[in-house]
């Protein structure tokens, strides 16, 4: 007597079983040994840059996540202003500090000396930061504009960056990040824009874009 059909989908079915644990064991064997040779601990450079939304967020999320660990972490925001900040009002209350720039954009500025002046306060206070040991993450959110107007000498930054303390973790974030400092990254997101709600009219609102 032949297979039923009901037979025949079971055969089929436990056939594709088969071959999705067999995949699956391969992967999981990939993914261990890439663990296994993933033992190196130290602190992690990462930029997250482009054009793209979202790369403040993400490196306000790394923070978040740093701080539900027990982690120390501090923050400096370039470029923004005095105006409210989410992030910024939820972090505080966990025992994150803050140094903001507070001059705000340049083309609301409209003054070179004011915003340099500022954003080398700014970056003076961020290289105290990076020489204290008990601060476990760094996030120094928008400075590659500082690097891109020539705010803040590059060179320094650089050197700022390598002579940390061994276990500190910085994020960058920003647009175009200058390419030194991707080259001494150690993790590099790039973020893409796809669509813009500004770009169809649609205002910047609290909660979403601040």
């Amino acid at each position: 007597m032949s297979d039923t059909p009901s037979n025949n989908k079971k055969d089929e079915d436990k056939d594709e079983n088969s071959r999705h644990k067999a995949r699956m064991q391969q992967q999981k064997a990939k993914v261990d040994e890439r663990i296994a040779n993933a033992q190196v601990e130290k602190g992690v450079l990462i930029v997250i840059t482009g054009n793209g939304k979202g790369k403040s967020t993400s490196g306000f999320g790394t923070v978040a996540r740093a701080v539900g660990h027990g982690l120390k972490a501090c923050v400096v925001q370039y470029v923004k202003g005095t105006w409210p900040c989410g992030e910024r009002d939820l972090l505080e209350k966990l025992g994150v500090e803050f140094h903001v720039m507070g001059t705000g954009f340049t083309w609301e500025t409209q003054d070179k000396e004011t915003d340099k002046a500022a954003a080398q306060k700014a970056w003076e206070f961020s290289k105290t930061c990076l020489q204290d040991p008990s601060i476990d993450l760094l996030l120094l959110d928008e400075i590659t504009y500082m690097l891109t107007y020539k705010y803040i000498d590059l060179d320094d930054v650089l050197v700022a960056l390598e002579n940390r303390p061994v276990n500190q973790h910085v994020v960058i974030t920003g647009r175009a990040c200058h390419r030194a400092v991707i080259e001494l990254a150690d993790t590099v997101s790039e973020v893409r824009p796809i669509k813009h709600a500004f770009e169809a009219g649609i205002k910047a609102q609290k909660g979403i874009d601040w």
